[in-house]
């Protein structure tokens, strides 16, 4: 047997250069992974930065036009609310016919549509509970009216009609476009109505000045509008109130049936069919006819609508197009795309001349009998 026999070499001693070098070598790995994680964390912080501005450049795309919506103002205040100490308001004690739930109020009209807006006919509602309701939120509601060149001599008897019938009891602001603001007549206004008039420019041509409403809405709901109301409704001139208009009529967006087409098929009415024009509504498209004569809203769904509106002419205009009833050709564009979320019945826009219905159990605001053709020119 061979024995080997193994020799193992003794360390050398470890001296005290070799410990610096030691220090020195294990001191560059921890640098060396410092910087690492330093250029992991720039890296990491540019991305987000991107992923940030990138997230808010979209949010700056989809915000609302007006940033200080009375609605968003209370939206934030909301989150300082002591939710412990809130009070809920109650409606008094009204006395009241018990609803049904297997009969409907009115069988001869139909009282909503296939998106679920209701569609407002007398006997359709009781007043005094959504009056009552209404009140809890103390809202102001501004009534908006044109009366410009001729226009302008309609403006008594609107006046004095909407004192008597329109928003009785509530706080109202009338706004006057106008070019000739000495013509405005000064009419004794209840406790907490206001009269506001504002210059508006003369257009030679009825279909401009009637075209150009949508942009002074649009404006003067940022400079103005926004700060005093919440509901907005906006008017013709020459017509008058003839009956109560209330609460009943107000929505995030309304829209009124046109009278001489409320029972019609889509067919007839006398959309924008040119595919050259904004304001084009496909064959088979639409809903019902609305009139521009009478609509109202939110401040904000007004301020969307007469945007997209004002909008659409504007590149009508560009191309030399002109929809062919104005404003309300782009109105019933609007319409069949933004559904309204309640429709008023011909009740609040009739014309005495087109006789009576007997569906029509009142005849809220009515036209003013006059020669179109001289007012216009």
């Amino acid at each position: 047997m061979v024995l080997v026999k193994t020799v193992s070499k003794e360390k050398p001693p470890f001296t005290v250069s070799d410990k610096v070098n030691q220090d020195v070598s294990v001191k560059m790995k921890n640098f060396q992974k410092m910087k690492n994680y330093l250029k992991c964390c720039c890296v990491l912080l540019v991305i987000f930065v991107l992923v940030f501005m990138v997230s808010m450049v979209h949010i700056w795309g989809q915000q609302e036009p007006i940033d200080d919506f009375k609605e968003n103002s209370l939206a934030v205040s909301q989150r300082c609310i002591d939710w412990d100490k809130l009070q809920t308001a109650s409606l008094p004690n009204l006395k009241y016919a018990k609803p049904s739930a297997l009969q409907l109020p009115r069988t001869d009209v139909n009282i909503l549509t296939p998106w679920l807006a209701p569609i407002i006919w007398e006997g359709t509602y009781n007043y005094d509970i959504i009056n009552e309701q209404f009140k809890q939120g103390n809202y102001s509601i501004g009534l908006v009216v044109f009366a410009v060149k001729k226009y302008v001599q309609f403006l008594p008897e609107f006046l004095r009609t909407a004192e008597l019938y329109f928003m009785v009891g509530h706080k109202v602001h009338y706004y006057v476009f106008t070019d000739q603001p000495e013509a405005v007549p000064n009419i004794t206004l209840k406790t907490n109505r206001f009269l506001h008039v504002v210059e508006s420019e003369p257009y030679k041509r009825w279909q401009d000045v009637s075209m150009q409403r949508m942009e002074s809405i649009h404006q003067h709901i940022s400079n103005q509008f926004y700060k005093e109301v919440d509901y907005l409704v906006c008017a013709d001139s020459d017509m008058k109130f003839n009956d109560y208009v209330g609460v009943e009529i107000l929505d995030e967006l309304v829209a009124t049936l046109h009278p001489a087409y409320y029972g019609t098929e889509r067919n007839h009415f006398p959309y924008e069919r040119r595919g050259v024009s904004e304001a084009y509504i496909p064959a088979d498209e639409g809903d019902f006819y609305y009139m521009a004569a009478f609509y109202a809203g939110t401040v904000k769904g007004i301020y969307k609508m007469t945007q997209v509106c004002y909008d659409g002419i504007q590149k009508d205009r560009k191309k030399g197009v002109e929809a062919v009833w104005q404003e309300e050709s782009h109105f019933n564009k609007y319409l069949v795309y933004h559904k309204p979320t309640k429709v008023l019945s011909p009740e609040y826009i009739w014309d005495n001349g087109m006789g009576n219905r007997t569906i029509l159990k009142k005849k809220r605001f009515i036209a003013v009998p006059k020669n179109h053709n001289e007012i216009r020119n």
